[in-house]
């Protein structure tokens, strides 16, 4: 059974939405995604090439964590998320998924 990554990209038309979006992500909000079942997180800035892009990265322990972090944590947090950064924003934000693939 392979380890999960989920991975959300923002990428902002405004860079100074950026600090209030890794404000938000670092204060509190990783940390949700991890008591809902994810084994770590952290938020990733792009500076080379520097760009308004902000990639957020969680670890889970197996698909099956996964669709239960989706099923009963995530909604409450994608509707806090939306509330503050969705669309009326102007931030483009995609979700990716994938299995780990550690070396030997």
């Amino acid at each position: 059974m392979s380890m999960i990554e989920y991975s959300v990209r923002a990428t902002f038309p405004d860079p100074a939405m950026i600090q209030p979006y890794l404000d938000w992500l670092t204060g509190g909000h990783i940390q949700e995604v991890i008591e809902g079942g994810a084994l770590c997180g952290h938020a990733v800035l792009q500076t080379d090439p520097p760009a308004p892009i902000v990639v957020s990265r969680y670890r889970f322990p197996s698909i099956a964590a996964y669709e239960t972090y989706v099923a009963q944590t995530a909604p409450r947090l994608r509707a806090d998320g939306l509330a503050r950064f969705g669309p009326q924003t102007g931030i483009a934000m995609e979700r990716t998924l994938g299995a780990v693939h550690e070396p030997n």
